[in-house]
């Protein structure tokens, strides 16, 4: 049986994207598209508004119905999302979310309500970038206290909020295997007479402009040489992607707290 996919926020271009990775992908179907209320092409055919051919399943601002749908996937926005995976719970429905922008009382929620359903959240559902997640860690256990990690990300001029959601993943990725605090070592901008870089400090640098869908480097600097780890992404169509696998492999889990780690088998 095909596992049936809710896309909500499917109006959108990242929405588009997760309907086109669902009409490719074996074993998936799309069975609701959800757009806010206010949103210009409501009752429009998804398919069509993502460049597919004509499906007959139209655009609704209204939520599937508890049988209509085995996976929700949400790329919305952080209030929506909040509601969203409140009704999820409420049905039983097993979700998945990349909404970034998130809070930690957001991710607070969201964890509770994973007490109830299976829910895969990550900030960025690329398979390369868990990659890259898992070579980081791994690096800066190998290298220790003696390379300074600085993280720089770019993204489109449009993207809300910095840092990334991805970006500060990577961070939490070097704090936890160096044993470090990320609240306390975490260093967001420079400006003026800062004095030495301190102890323990991991820099977090923004970049914004044009259209870049994604780029994420994490530097290892030493005295005489350094590291340098990169994920860049051509298009939405890899956070889709691992979007959809990540449906997959939730339908039928036991409810749970998961992260694309857990997806791809990299814990």
């Amino acid at each position: 049986m095909a596992v049936r996919i809710a896309v909500f926020g499917a109006g959108g271009k990242m929405g588009h994207a997760i309907v086109r990775a669902i009409a490719e992908a074996k074993g998936a179907v799309l069975s609701a598209a959800v757009e806010r209320s206010e949103f210009p092409y409501l009752s429009a055919d998804v398919s069509q508004l993502a460049g597919l051919p004509p499906s007959g399943l139209r655009l609704t601002d209204q939520r599937p119905g508890k049988d209509a749908a085995d996976v929700w996937v949400d790329f919305s926005a952080p209030a929506a999302t909040l509601a969203n995976v409140q009704a999820a719970a409420a049905c039983g429905v097993a979700m998945v979310v990349g909404t970034t922008g998130l809070s930690a009382a957001d991710k607070e929620r969201i964890a509770t309500a994973a007490k109830s359903i299976p829910l895969v959240l990550a900030p960025n559902m690329s398979v390369g970038m868990n990659a890259m997640l898992k070579l980081v860690a791994e690096a800066a256990r190998i290298l220790g206290p003696s390379y300074d990690p600085e993280i720089v990300e770019t993204h489109h001029r449009a993207k809300r909020d910095a840092p990334s959601g991805t970006a500060l993943r990577l961070a939490e990725a070097v704090a936890e295997a160096t044993g470090r605090n990320l609240d306390k070592t975490a260093r967001y901008a420079r400006h003026g007479d800062i004095g030495p870089r301190t102890d323990g400090e991991i820099g977090i640098q923004t970049l914004r402009g044009g259209d870049v869908f994604g780029d994420h480097t994490v530097l290892f600097l030493g005295q005489g040489d350094r590291i340098e780890i990169t994920h860049r992404a051509s298009s939405r169509d890899t956070f889709a992607r691992g979007a959809v696998r990540a449906a997959l492999w939730l339908a039928g889990k036991p409810a749970g707290f998961y992260d694309m780690r857990d997806v791809l088998g990299l814990k």
